[in-house]
């Protein structure tokens, strides 16, 4: 039988990466925006959240196994929840509201929220936190990324397709 924090930390990547590609609606809008040279092939995107979200529901398995005392393991629900809220916002910004400016703002929430998450597991477990660093290398490229694109399209005005 499959633990509860086993279980709990699958469903969360699991949501995670189904809602983040539910939501990633690549379509006339989006393949008309001007992007830079360096932004990685879109069939990459998908590959890379399963694998970043896969190691960040194992550090949490680890952080968890390894934490002491309820107060830890407190920290590593909070971390966790407040990352899925941060995570879940960007796409709808993004691609539902085709607000990239909006995604640019939330992605820096995003990006403490991972930062935390680094925190909290490398606090508990070395090899949780390195599990974390893949996620957050790829939230700041995302970030960059994303700021570049709303440099080159600018300005935002909400909904045009």
């Amino acid at each position: 039988m499959i633990s509860t924090p086993i279980f709990a930390a699958i469903l969360w990547a699991v949501i995670l990466g189904g809602l983040g590609g539910a939501l990633t609606k690549i379509g006339p809008w989006y393949r008309n925006l001007k992007k830079p040279s360096w932004q990685p092939p879109d069939w990459l995107f998908g590959p890379a959240w399963t694998v970043i979200l896969g190691l960040a529901a194992w550090a949490a398995i680890l952080s968890w196994n390894a934490a002491g005392s309820d107060v830890e393991r407190l920290s590593i629900i909070i971390a966790y929840a407040v990352n899925f809220l941060c995570h879940f916002a960007w796409s709808p910004l993004f691609f539902t509201w085709q607000r990239p400016d909006w995604a640019l703002i939330e992605v820096v929430f995003l990006w403490f929220s991972v930062l935390a998450l680094l925190i909290v597991t490398s606090g508990l477990s070395t090899l949780a936190g390195v599990m974390i660093v893949p996620y957050l290398l790829w939230v700041s490229f995302a970030a960059i990324l994303n700021a570049k694109i709303v440099q080159l399209n600018r300005p935002f005005s909400g909904l045009t397709a």
